[in-house]
């Protein structure tokens, strides 16, 4: 399952009780993050169902019990653990996976290392919610990701743009999807994006 395909299933109110977002890329995991932050709950429902925390701060008794309380107001409640690399004994929310409440979506975003498939953690996560890792787009193809993100922003380009775009921005997703989103906004309505331009912004 790619992050597009969760992305859209999160848009469309397709919800999971438990996401695991683990991997070397933290950009693709952002992107669900935000995405689950941004669509389940309405900007109302946000102030008593939304609770971001994060794993160096918090501790999994109390992630537990975040979890497991009902909503306010709002059919869903959203649970995001960022950082959940930091979050000590991470295995042992496992007592909590084996029945997730159903009203709660519980977001873990376990970013630059994989979580071991094999614990019942993982195997548990698998069971009732996603999985989703996250890997590093491979240097000789950031020219192909780039135009894709180019396209997703409808900015039209050519391949040797695509290049020059590499070349200057390195393998940093998060950096190029800001400097894209920012050339977005300068560009003007229909123009093409050439050499003199990326040289411009």
């Amino acid at each position: 399952m790619t992050h597009q395909t969760i992305i859209q299933d999160i848009k469309k109110g397709k919800h999971s009780p438990v996401y695991l977002l683990q991997g070397e890329e933290p950009f693709f995991i952002d992107q669900i993050d935000e995405a689950i932050e941004q669509n389940v709950l309405t900007e109302a429902e946000k102030a008593f169902n939304l609770t971001i925390s994060y794993g160096k701060e918090t501790d999994v008794r109390t992630v537990i019990d975040l979890a497991s309380k009902y909503p306010m107001m709002s059919e869903k409640q959203v649970v995001i653990i960022r950082e959940a690399q930091e979050l000590k004994k991470i295995e042992e929310l496992a007592s909590y996976l084996k029945s997730p409440v159903k009203s709660t979506i519980l977001v873990l975003c376990h970013k630059y290392k994989k979580i071991d498939g094999r614990t019942q953690f993982a195997k548990l996560c698998a069971t009732n919610g996603v999985v989703f890792e996250s890997k590093c787009v491979p240097d000789y193809q950031i020219g192909e990701w780039i135009g894709n993100c180019l396209k997703d922003h409808n900015i039209a380009t050519t391949p040797e743009v695509q290049t020059l775009l590499a070349e200057t921005l390195g393998n940093d997703l998060t950096k190029i999807n800001n400097e894209i989103e920012k050339i977005k906004l300068n560009l003007p309505a229909g123009e093409k994006l050439d050499r003199n331009l990326i040289e411009k912004y």
